[in-house]
């Protein structure tokens, strides 16, 4: 048989816990009780013993919801403690990260006159203008860049009709896996086995800048006489091309005696090299990124496996994806006009 009443039996911790919580996160639905207790005829002396409020409150809160509803309830916005530090700490903060630095907490707060100031909080006020990140490296470029990009557009805007024009790169096959950042289950951390020693190989490649087309070689070494020969492979893919433009870096490879002795001999390619220092010209690099960003945190067992993970890439792309990676239209390259007339037959 069940009993006709049932109590609660809580200790003194307990009931200061829930008292707590009903003046805390739990106040708005404290007060809808209080509503709740005074429509069924508590006065407000009674429900602020049940609740451990004071009298004055309690009829405050009643009042405000006769006024405004169930929407009086919850609290109203209110301004809150002054925050700490000057008002123009922030667009100080923004000014000083202008300059390029290792800038940490500590030192910013070192530069900006040690301010009265926690850590933690000048944490949150550097939040609010920056983000932790990692620099990113450029080159310094070529001071002539600005002429040898124009004579590059010079030179293929002069080219004869059905000409083919491609950007080259060569780039590293590492045995030893490139490690990045990925997502891994809390409280485990991947590992990737190293080889016990490295091993490269170079891959030579060049996309079409006008159908998105990628050729590519991969060899031992980067010499002259491999770069020659993919030279020659590219000539073997364009057979009635009357010229072949291949734009690359300046490489030592790409004007070595081996090299200028072979486009002698081989008229219809042309190896125009760009400015010094200017990998952001040329859009193989791009393809190389995503590549290389395929390819992180995996370990083969041997380099043939590598460089089979590299032939598969280049395998499930399709030319349009390259044009995209690549996007040669904004390569300073390429003239305006660059397009339909180097079509056969435009």
């Amino acid at each position: 048989m069940r009993p006709a009443h049932v109590y609660a039996s809580m200790s003194e911790q307990q009931h200061t816990e829930l008292i707590t919580a009903l003046h805390g996160p739990w106040r708005n639905a404290t007060r809808i009780v209080m509503v709740v207790l005074s429509a069924a005829g508590f006065n407000a002396s009674e429900i602020a013993d049940l609740l451990h409020y004071d009298p004055k409150t309690v009829r405050a809160w009643i009042a405000r919801h006769h006024a405004e509803g169930l929407a009086g309830l919850p609290d109203r916005p209110r301004s809150g403690r002054p925050r700490t530090g000057s008002p123009r700490l922030g667009e100080r903060i923004h000014a000083l990260l202008q300059n390029p630095k290792s800038w940490t907490t500590a030192r910013i707060w070192k530069a900006l006159g040690r301010p009265q100031l926690s850590m933690s909080t000048m944490r949150r006020r550097i939040r609010e203008q920056a983000r932790w990140a990692r620099p990113r490296l450029i080159a310094k470029s070529d001071p002539n860049r600005d002429t040898i990009c124009a004579d590059i557009r010079d030179r293929i805007a002069a080219l004869p009709q059905g000409s083919v024009i491609l950007a080259e790169d060569e780039t590293h096959l590492d045995l030893l896996a490139r490690v990045r950042s990925c997502w891994m289950p809390t409280g485990l951390r991947h590992r990737i086995l190293t080889p016990g020693t490295n091993v490269r190989r170079t891959v030579h490649g060049a996309v079409n800048l006008l159908t998105g087309t990628v050729h590519h070689h991969v060899s031992v070494k980067n010499v002259s006489v491999v770069f020659c020969y993919f030279l020659q492979q590219l000539l073997d893919a364009y057979p009635n091309a009357p010229t072949i433009a291949v734009i690359c870096d300046n490489g030592s490879t790409h004007h070595s005696a081996i090299t200028r002795r072979w486009l002698a001999e081989h008229p219809r390619i042309q190896v125009i090299e760009g400015a010094k220092y200017s990998p952001q010209d040329n859009p193989v690099e791009r393809i190389w990124a995503v590549m290389k960003r395929a390819l992180a945190n995996t370990a083969p067992a041997t380099i043939t496996d590598r460089v089979q993970q590299a032939h598969v890439f280049f395998q499930h792309r399709t030319d349009a994806q390259n044009l995209t990676t690549a996007a040669p239209w904004t390569s300073p390259w390429l003239p305006q006009s660059y397009g339909k007339q180097f079509l056969p037959g435009a």
